[in-house]
């Protein structure tokens, strides 16, 4: 009787148990909103430098509107194309779980939104606080079409972090005195590298050191004593950079929308598509401090705006300057451009926020080589269309594949409805070639093979990917984002990867938690994750020059078993 008794108690808690989760999950559901925005593409005049020109803004602002939501809600947003070119919208760094039809790369998982028509993205937030952005995911649109998406925590959550009295998005862009898609088709028709930006910009502003550009900058104000949050996002289109604060000290707490480790550091290094966030405590004597950036720049040889864009921190009990008398802001220290021992320890410096489940059985070991190369001039072409170095084009490749977007269906269409003939899915595992990546490179491997292949992985595979730069044409450090995932960045080091000695550098206790690796100049990263979300997913250099020449891969997941392991149906109104 006692046994049956004992039974009947522990079943009775059990379904308390379970009615108490139940209760929890629809309290949590309940809490979740739905936020719904429209997006306009359009064209709008634009003063920056001395000269108003017609920029692509989203609803007319640059940058575009900040969103901001809770982990847990979902997002609504209808893009209407008012504009002359084709548009995508990229939502970069969402996990997008099974909502591949969202994730906004053109002619990747979706055909883009023609001039004159709308598409809807409807996505959930799971499981990812801190700061991500979105962009334009088309040509190079993104130069103007960004903005910021915050994601605090759930109602009731709270920060790992005391509270910030006020936080801020800080987004570093790039800027073009000239229409940016203009200066990337000149650079298609001739084969060399595009012109440089004319300007860095913090919040669409230039700054005080640039020509008719210094009652604009932007000001971040504080009170003295308080701590507040800097959410910084790279937004240039091809340009790591350096980020300070004259004389204050920044405690990363975040970054990819991933909680860290704190430390402290008077300056950052972001490739574009990363985000940082970081605790800025006012604890100066009250007056204006610049904020700056400008490029780290790690290509030997290779041209590169090296200008400076500025924005001013503010102590609200700054004293006020005598009538006509102007004081200038405090003016930080930034690294050389060329200060690849900086960017190195600040990147080596992040660790998740506390132990972490990294995949070790691994499945699926690959081995991507990425970086430059040159083509041959093309029978017939004329030398206006060959003037990349010594009469060649610009090229870019992973495992000497030089990547093609298709340009009648996307990759997701043509996998989900069987239609043949758009891609192959034949994309090495390994280098075709082994060679000294990141020595000096035989002129017989300069010239990658032009394709459009994918790498297929089942569901629920683990993946190890070693990226390896070379040293083809120049090495650098190279943004590489994976759409769709975060990646455990398990190690990064210079040279070739070794796998019999840098194995043993692995940190599979509390390595950080990304979506876009910096793999170093002349060095390679290995990444970690498992296959958990169905789709055709591409990785790639998020240097938009890069991507342009074919510095890209995609990865095409299968569904799992069942409806939660599958691909969501497309919407009806996919373009």
């Amino acid at each position: 009787m006692e046994a049956f008794n004992s039974i009947s108690n522990s079943s009775c808690s059990f379904y308390l148990l379970a009615l108490l989760l139940l209760f929890a999950n629809a309290v949590i559901l309940a809490n979740a909103e739905t936020h719904k925005h429209q997006f306009v593409v359009q064209e709008t005049p634009v003063k920056r430098l001395c000269k108003t020109q017609n920029s692509i803004t989203v609803n007319g602002q640059l940058p575009g509107p900040t969103l901001e939501v809770n982990n847990g809600d979902t997002l609504v947003i209808n893009v209407v194309n008012k504009a002359r070119y084709n548009v995508t919208i990229h939502w970069h760094g969402v996990r997008q779980m099974r909502t591949g039809w969202a994730d906004g790369p053109e002619f990747i998982t979706q055909c883009p939104i023609r001039p004159g028509g709308t598409y809807t993205y409807r996505f959930t937030i799971q499981g990812q606080e801190g700061t991500l952005w979105w962009h334009a995911h088309s040509s190079w649109l993104r130069a103007t079409v960004y903005g910021a998406l915050v994601i605090r925590p759930k109602e009731g959550d709270s920060y790992p972090f005391t509270k910030p009295k006020r936080e801020t998005p800080i987004l570093l862009g790039e800027w073009w005195d000239a229409n940016p898609i203009d200066v990337v088709r000149q650079a298609t028709k001739t084969g060399a590298s595009p012109n440089v930006s004319d300007a860095y910009t913090i919040n669409g502003q230039p700054g005080d050191l640039y020509n008719c550009s210094s009652k604009d900058t932007v000001i971040v104000p504080v009170d003295s004593g308080e701590t507040n949050l800097l959410r910084i996002i790279n937004a240039a289109l091809n340009q790591q950079l350096f980020f300070t604060v004259a004389n204050h000290k920044l405690t990363v707490v975040g970054a990819d929308a991933s909680y860290v480790k704190p430390f402290t550091t008077s300056v950052l290094m972001l490739g574009p598509g990363q985000t940082t966030d970081v605790l800025i405590t006012a604890d100066q004597p009250p007056a204006r401090y610049y904020i700056a950036a400008r490029a780290y720049a790690s290509a030997q040889g290779a041209p590169f705006d090296n200008t400076t864009t500025t924005a001013i921190l503010e102590y609200k009990t700054a004293p006020c300057p005598a009538k006509g008398v102007s004081t200038k802001p405090v003016v930080p220290t930034l690294p050389a451009f060329n200060d690849t021992a900086t960017a190195t320890t600040f990147t080596s410096s992040f660790r998740s926020f506390k132990k972490v489940q990294v995949p070790t059985d691994i499945d699926e070991s690959l081995f991507f080589t990425v970086g430059l190369g040159l083509n041959k001039c093309p029978p017939g072409a004329s030398s206006q269309n060959c003037q990349g170095p010594n009469g060649t084009r610009f090229t870019a490749s992973m495992n000497n594949v030089s990547f093609v977007l298709p340009s009648n269906f996307s990759l997701l269409q043509a996998h989900q409805q069987g239609i043949p003939g758009v891609f192959t899915t034949d994309f090495p595992a390994v280098p075709p070639v082994k060679f000294d990546y990141t020595g000096n490179v035989s002129r017989a491997l300069w010239q990658p093979i032009p394709g459009t292949k994918v790498y297929k992985l089942k569901y629920g595979a683990t993946v190890q990917v070693v990226l390896q730069g070379t040293n083809i044409f120049t090495a650098e450090n190279h943004p590489i984002h994976l759409h769709g995932y975060d990646f455990y960045i398990v190690a990064e080091g210079f040279g070739n990867f070794n796998p019999k000695t840098d194995t043993a550098k692995f940190n599979l206790v509390d390595p950080p938690l990304r979506n876009t690796a910096s793999v170093p100049v002349k060095g390679w990263s290995v990444i970690r994750f498992v296959a958990d979300n169905p789709g055709v997913w591409i990785m790639h250099c998020h240097l938009d020059v890069h991507i342009g020449w074919g510095l890209a891969m995609a990865f095409l997941v299968d569904n799992g078993v069942g409806q939660l392991e599958s691909l969501e149906h497309p919407p009806p109104d996919l373009p």
